[in-house]
Order: C-alpha cells, then sequence, then structure tokens
C-alpha cells in the first residue's frame, strides 16, 4: 500500500504538480525505487531522472521492461518513426541490474537483428518473464538465445517461429506457457513438453496440437486452447475431451474455444475416470446455443465434471446454422457442486433456458447466477425471458440470478 503511495507522489513530481522534498526522494532505499519503477511506463520511468541529482541514474535500476502500443506511440509522438530500435538498445545498455520482464509487441519499424541482439542481451541477465507479440505480417524468426534463458518462468509467444534446437534441454523452471503460432512438421511439442518439468499453465491459440502431446504435461493445472486445433481434425464427440482431461490427473481448469470447431456425432465411447476429482473450474467460449452439437457437448462436460465449481460460458450467435434441435435428457443426472456461474451473451432462447433450468435444479450448492444479454434484444423479449427465468426451481435457497444488463 505505501508503494502505492510514493508511486503516486512520484507520478506528480514527474508531471510537475507536485514539490519533492529532497529527503524523500533521495533516502529512499533502492528495492523500494526499483519497486516504484517497474510500476512506472517505460518513458516515465526514465523521466524520474529529472527529479533530483540522486535520481538522475535511478532508472537505470529498472528490472522490468514493456514496449508496448503506448510505448510506441510515445516514440513516435517525441522522435518520430525512425530508429525506435535505436533507443530500445541504448536504454538497455544503461540497465545495471537483472531484467526479471521483458514485453516487446513487435511494428513494422522494427528489425529482426535488433530483437535477436535484445534475446541475446536477456538471456545474461536473468530473464524471468517474457512476452513477445508479433503484429507484422511475417512471423519472427526466434533466436537461439531464447532457448538458453534457463530461468524462464513465463513464456508469452505470439506469431513466431517457435523450434527449439538439438541442443535445447528444457526450460527446468517454466511454469506458463502461452503459445499463438503454426508449429514447423519438425517442431516435436511433445518432447518440448516433457522437459518442462514444473508447467501448470498452457494456453494455444491457432496452434495445431495433438491431445497425445498436452497429455504429457503431468503438472499441468490450467489448460486453455481452441478446440478446432486439437489433432487437426473434427472432434467427434465430447469423448475426445474427456480422453484429454482423463490423462491430466492434476487439471484444475479448463478453458474451450468453440470458434470454428465442427462437432460431428459418432466415434467410439471410452471409459474414462468417474469423477475427474481436481477439476473445478470450466470456461467454454464462443459455444453456438442454437448448434445441437454443441450444447449437447457443453451439457456432456457440465454433467460429467461433478466437481465443478466455477462455470463460465460465452455465447455466439450463427445467423446461418440451422442445425436439427437438440435431444437432451436434462434429467439424466445427479447433482452437481457448482457455486458460480456466469453466462455472456445470451439472446433468450428456449436452448438457453432449458441449460439454465438443469443448473439451477441440479447444483444445491449454487451461489450465484450472472446473466449478461446482448444489447440488440428487444424490451419485450428481455422482459419475458426474465419472467421464466424467476419462475424456474433453484435446488439452492441461496440461489441469486443477477441480470446484469438483461
Amino acid at each position: 500500500m505505501i508503494n502505492i503511495f510514493i508511486l503516486v507522489r512520484v507520478m506528480e513530481f514527474i508531471h510537475g504538480t507536485h514539490k519533492a522534498p529532497q529527503d524523500f526522494i533521495t533516502n529512499m532505499p533502492d528495492n523500494v525505487v526499483t519497486n516504484i519503477l517497474d510500476r512506472l511506463p517505460v518513458q516515465h520511468a526514465v523521466r524520474t531522472s529529472i527529479l533530483s541529482r540522486s535520481w538522475r541514474f535511478k532508472w537505470t535500476m529498472l528490472s522490468q521492461l514493456v514496449f508496448d502500443r503506448m510505448f510506441f506511440k510515445y516514440l513516435r509522438k517525441s522522435k518520430g518513426k525512425n530508429n525506435h530500435g535505436g533507443v530500445i538498445s541504448r536504454l538497455l545498455l544503461h540497465l545495471s541490474g537483472a531484467i526479471t520482464k521483458f514485453v516487446l509487441c513487435i511494428n513494422d519499424v522494427l528489425d529482426a537483428e535488433d530483437i535477436n541482439h535484445w534475446i541475446l542481451f536477456l538471456s545474461r541477465k536473468g530473464i524471468k518473464d517474457l512476452t513477445i507479440r508479433n503484429g507484422d505480417d511475417t512471423p519472427l524468426m526466434l533466436p537461439t538465445h531464447l532457448f538458453s534463458c534457463l530461468e524462464l518462468k513465463h513464456v508469452h509467444l505470439f506469431n513466431c517461429c517457435f523450434n527449439p534446437p538439438p541442443t535445447f534441454h528444457g526450460f527446468p523452471n517454466l511454469l506458463s506457457l502461452d503459445l499463438g503460432m503454426d508449429f514447423e512438421e519438425n517442431v516435436q511439442l511433445g518432447e518440448f513438453f516433457t522437459k518442462c518439468p514444473l508447467l501448470e499453465i498452457l494456453t494455444m491459440e491457432e496452434c495445431n496440437v495433438k491431445a497425445v502431446e498436452i497429455a504429457k504435461i503431468k503438472n499441468l493445472k490450467i489448460l486453455s486452447l481452441y478446440l478446432c486445433d486439437l489433432d487437426n481434425i473434427s472432434i467427434k464427440s465430447s469423448s475426445s475431451i474427456f480422453e484429454l482431461v482423463d490423462s491430466l490427473p492434476k487439471l484444475q481448469e479448463l478453458h474451450l474455444n468453440f470458434e470454428n470447431c465442427d462437432l460431428t456425432e459418432g466415434g467410439d465411447r471410452k471409459r474414462f475416470s468417474a469423477a475427474f476429482p481436481c477439476l473445478k473450474v470450466l470456461k467454454l467460449s464462443s459455444l453456438i446455443l442454437d448448434n445441437g452439437m454443441e450444447l449437447l457437448c457443453a451439457f456432456e462436460l457440465i454433467r460429467s465434471f461433478t466437481n465443478l465449481q466455477t462455470l463460465e460460458i460465452t455465447a455466439v450467435t450463427n445467423d446461418w446454422y440451422f442445425g436439427p434441435p437438440p435431444h437432451i435428457n436434462y434429467d439424466a443426472t445427479g447433482l452437481l457442486q457448482l457455486r458460480s456461474v456466469k453466462f455472456e451473451c445470451l439472446k433468450g432462447s428456449e436452448n438457453e433456458l432449458c441449460l439454465i433450468k438443469f443448473l439451477l435444479a441440479c447444483s444445491p450448492f449454487l451461489k450465484k447466477i450472472v446473466i449478461h444479454r446482448r444489447s440488440y434484444i428487444e424490451s419485450d423479449e428481455r422482459m419475458m425471458f426474465a419472467k421464466k427465468l424467476l419462475m424456474l426451481h433453484r435446488a439452492s435457497p441461496a440461489a441469486e440470478i443477477d441480470l446484469f444488463q438483461f
């Protein structure tokens, strides 16, 4: 709390709205100074050099660097469009200590050679948290120096070429991995995952990945992926998801995106763990509840993950979908452990009402169900849907229905 107070005062000093007592800004311990600087945008942290003579080079103690869109907007406004890479290179050369966090949003004025030098520099500075977002059309070829950063704990890579060298022995401290890219055919993701023994959080977007490769992450606790990317084929049924979850004994949270997913009937049913005891959070996004197969898949997941405590569903509308109505036996289930349920972008359809009815009737410990509507629903339709909701039976006497903006 005191650091936030000091941070506000330092911002006032930078912008000239407050006079700085010399003793106050001179006598702060280095760890407090670094804490303050790391909370500031880089451009403001450098400007602390104007506070006093003793603060002239304090900014060189920065340990967290965020070169995001706001940073480059500042550079374009103050220095024009040229030599943004040179500015970053000179700034890095002045830093005196370890760099624990580095965020880079790449634009068209940055040179790949500069980026390679920066990653080499970071590999010698004990980097722990690395984010590279490539906004260019061409994927960024990551240098091999990246795979020598053995202290990395959190890695976020988007639109990059990910290809560990043969000499790569793993990231022994990696806890979270967020990838948004295509992989070359020779990249063995499963082998890479086995070399990251502490990996707990995996997020994959627009990444073709096989379930057998994800299954090798035995310590995984949070998994987020697009279903259309899994095994690069249509998901036959929810059995494919159960098979994946069954191979991850420590999984606590599962986030599934149904965008562009083609669910079809068929596929052999296998025997899986009865309760999936660790899985407590399920988030389903881009779900077309008017699509019978997607609604059935969601229902089977909710019904089978009986220890769920948190459920979040974000629906989407597909005006071109005219599939058959779902055939779901909502009575063929037991009690659920849900405490919290949240729906985003509902329109008030019968399918949505049936799913909510099922959740209310089978969740004796439910505390709240929050429902956000789509903005274009007519007021009469909203009122009718709200009346239907209020008439539904609730297994939990404490369950509240929050019709936020509905």
